[in-house]
Formats: structure tokens, sequence, C-alpha cells
């Protein structure tokens, strides 16, 4: 299997993983009454200790090395408590507001981010085929959150503001972690996230205070989010980016929101417009204007 089929399907998979958990989320708040701060801090800490137990086993003694250098230590840093942990936190308070669906697709305005950022770094004017992208995304976001009203907001302001600082975080661990993963295995990179941002959200939010016990279907969901929405949906995802590079993942990470709507609307009984339809195709258009645009402007020339 090449490199581009392996990068596709690993981007797909881990989409379709976080779609799952988004959806196992909203689960978990609506029916079983949990609440963000406390799930994530049990998330991400449980889902460090699993991940930095295999990679001690695996890895021995280099589990350390990218603590080495001051580059690297403030390059891990970044994109494990502002890239993974706030982007979790934010992600999932986004769906305790509103719905897994109206979280992943805010969270997918993440690409308008990394292009913002590449145009910034790069010191250039957004091309043609960005300036289209940008307005596709907005379009979309309008659309899902106003269901085509002016002026009224079919999604919680603060669902808003805490799903669009959830993509800005997506763009901070698509970015960041660039010199890390050619120096050091994925696993490494994400047992050191979870474990940091589970020490750090515990600390903050101090799970142990609530006056919470779950059930048996809660404790297989926490199970679900911990396994499927951290360790497999990460490292897939940022192994297939490793291959395919940030703008076709992109592309294929829109598995993601697709997933979580059907599941919520399937299984959780969310409702979904022929509106919503529209604005997650303008998400789409989006992206793929990103992911192609650059290659569609030099076919002109």
């Amino acid at each position: 299997m090449n490199k581009e089929i392996k990068g596709m399907l690993l981007t797909i998979g881990g989409g379709a993983a976080w779609g799952l958990s988004g959806s196992c989320g909203q689960y978990l708040f609506t029916v079983q009454g949990m609440d963000s701060r406390w799930l994530v801090p049990i998330r991400l800490f449980l889902a460090g200790v699993i991940l930095m137990l295999y990679c001690l086993v695996r890895y021995g003694k280099n589990v350390f090395l990218p603590w080495k250098g001051r580059r690297n230590v403030f390059d891990l840093l970044l994109y494990s408590l502002i890239g993974v942990t706030l982007c979790q936190f934010m992600y999932f308070l986004t769906i305790q507001l509103s719905s897994a669906g109206i979280g992943t697709i805010l969270q997918d305005l993440s690409p308008v981010m990394i292009l913002a950022a590449a145009c910034v770094m790069a010191k250039r004017k957004p091309r043609w085929y960005e300036i289209i992208s940008i307005i596709l995304a907005l379009l979309g976001v309008f659309l899902i959150t106003t269901h085509g009203k002016i002026g009224s907001l079919a999604v919680a302001p603060a669902a808003l503001i805490t799903g669009i600082i959830s993509a800005v975080c997506v763009m901070v661990y698509n970015i960041c972690p660039g010199r890390l993963l050619e120096q050091f295995p994925v696993t490494i990179l994400q047992a050191w996230a979870f474990l940091m941002g589970g020490v750090v959200t515990m600390l903050v939010f101090r799970p142990w205070t609530y006056e919470y016990v779950p059930n048996g279907y809660g404790i297989l969901g926490i199970a679900f989010v911990v396994v499927v929405g951290n360790i497999i949906a990460f490292c897939s995802y940022i192994t297939g980016i490793r291959y395919i590079g940030p703008e076709k993942g992109i592309l294929y990470g829109f598995s993601e929101p697709v997933t979580a709507a059907v599941v919520t609307v399937v299984f959780l009984g969310s409702p979904f417009t022929w509106i919503d339809a529209v604005g997650f195709a303008a998400i789409f258009l989006m992206m793929v204007m990103i992911s192609y645009g650059k290659k569609w402007s030099k076919a002109k020339e």
C-alpha cells in the first residue's frame, strides 16, 4: 500500500473515530448526565496512562527524548496543552452546549485557521481559491448556526465561541508537531500530550469534587471515548497527516462531522434540516478548495 492511500485511510479512520467519540460524548452528557469538566480530565488522563505504558514497553528510555532541547520542549508543550488539551475540552464543551454534529462542524473551520496562519507565516495575501474557501466556510457556519434566519441563532452563542476556539486549537496540532514528527513516533508525542493534558485538567477542574458516579453504560461510554476517541483517533489522524500532509488530511477528516451527524440524527434524535445539509456541503466544498485549489491554479497558468 503506497503512502497516499495509507494516509487517506488513516485520516478518514481517525476522523470517523472522532465523530463516533463526539456522538458518544453527546450521549454521556444528555443521557448519563456527565459534565465536560468531569469527563475530559478523566478521558485525557486514562488515555495518557495507557499510551505511556505502551510506549515505555516498546521504546524504553527513548520516551523521554522529546524533552531534550528547548525548541522540542516548547513545541511539545504548545502541541500538548494548546493543540490537544484545550481542543479536547472546547470540543466536548461545544457538544455539551449543542450537539456532536454542531461541535464537529464548527471544529472543521480549522482549515480557514490553517490558511490564515500559512498566509501570515509566508507574508502573503490569500489567493483567489483561498478567498472562495473562506466565503464557503462563513456561509456554511451561517447556515448551520442560524438555519438561514438572519438575527436568530439556532446554536447557543457560547457553543459558537467554544466551537471556534476548538478550530483554532486544531490548527495548532496540525501545524505545530511538524518538527517533532520528523524525530519521534506519533505514539510518544500523543502519550505525553494526553498525560500532560490529563494532569493539568485534573488540577484545574478537580473532577473528584463532583458528586457523580457513572453507571455501567457510563463506564462503557468513558472507555469508548478514551480508546476510540483519543488513542485510535489521534494516532490514526496524525500518522495520516505525516504521510499526506495537513492539506489533504483536512479534506479526508470531513469523515468526522459526517459520522457525528449521522449517528446523532439516527440514534440520538438530533434535528437535521435541509439547510444544515447545505451548510455541511459548503464546509465540504471549502475543504476541497483548500486541498486542491493550488493544483487548479497552477493548471490554469
